[in-house]
């Protein structure tokens, strides 16, 4: 296994240590603000420097962590149902319905995803929830064409004609047999959009629709951040690199379980 993919396997296991225990992690509370040790450049005490408010920027970020990946999940696993949902019956439906939700579906896939949150999140009014619905449905598209394209394979498998053929119920022959293959390649996809769906929420934090201040959230802290920017700017550039490691170590694993189920050396 090549040492890049042991370094990303490594800082994801960090992250979901600090996703689990923050406080273990932390050396000081990510809410306690102390003026008179605002802006202070990483230094012995606070290893990243703190921020407009004296607070620690590096217990920030441990504790931005859980928001960051449960947005992450959360919004993928919302955009991998409902697009499961609607590939199953586009492929498996009728003609017509078929071509009603592909015309749906490219509707959609005409707007970028920041574009069609922000769309979306102007419907429902901003928050972390509404922000994990907002980047979800964003996915649905590029899930639910994948998910078509699958079970027309599957369906014409000599499995599921057998299957058919032994007469077992319609709706037994999609679960047992169309939907595990059809969504397993799906699935591996998925793992590497999560590190898309992380940088849509920090986008939509730096644009002011994600958790409201003082919650650390990486998003957020960058927008704060580039008020100050000219004096401190260690308070844009670690939360930047933060989600630009995790972004690159969330995709790395995902394309090698891509590689491997492809049956391709490592």
């Amino acid at each position: 296994m090549r040492p890049g993919l042991w370094l990303a396997g490594l800082f994801v296991l960090m992250l979901l240590l600090a996703a689990a225990v923050p406080h273990w992690l932390a050396p000081f509370d990510p809410l306690d603000a102390t003026a008179r040790q605002a802006f202070q450049p990483p230094n012995t005490l606070h290893w990243l420097g703190t921020d407009e408010n004296g607070r620690d920027v590096l217990s920030r970020l441990i504790f931005g962590v859980r928001s960051s990946l449960f947005m992450g999940l959360a919004a993928t696993a919302l955009g991998l149902a409902w697009g499961t949902l609607v590939g199953l019956l586009s492929g498996l439906g009728p003609r017509w319905l078929d071509a009603s939700l592909m015309r749906g579906i490219d509707v959609l896939l005409a707007f970028p995803d920041l574009l069609l949150a922000l769309v979306i999140i102007t419907f429902f009014g901003q928050g972390t929830a509404n922000l994990i619905l907002a980047v979800g449905i964003a996915g649905v598209p590029r899930y639910a064409r994948l998910v078509r394209a699958q079970t027309l394979n599957v369906r014409q498998a000599g499995y599921v004609e057998a299957a058919v053929t032994l007469g077992q119920p319609q709706w037994v022959v999609v679960l047992r047999h169309i939907l595990p293959n059809a969504i397993k390649p799906v699935l591996i996809l998925a793992t590497i959009g999560i590190g898309g769906t992380i940088t849509a929420g920090a986008a939509l934090s730096f644009l002011g629709f994600g958790a409201p201040p003082p919650a650390p959230e990486w998003g957020g802290m960058m927008a704060i951040g580039r008020s100050f920017l000219a004096n401190a700017p260690w308070l844009v550039a670690w939360p930047a690199l933060i989600i630009t490691l995790t972004v690159v170590s969330i995709s790395a694993i995902g394309r090698e379980l891509l590689r491997r189920s492809e049956g391709k050396p490592l």
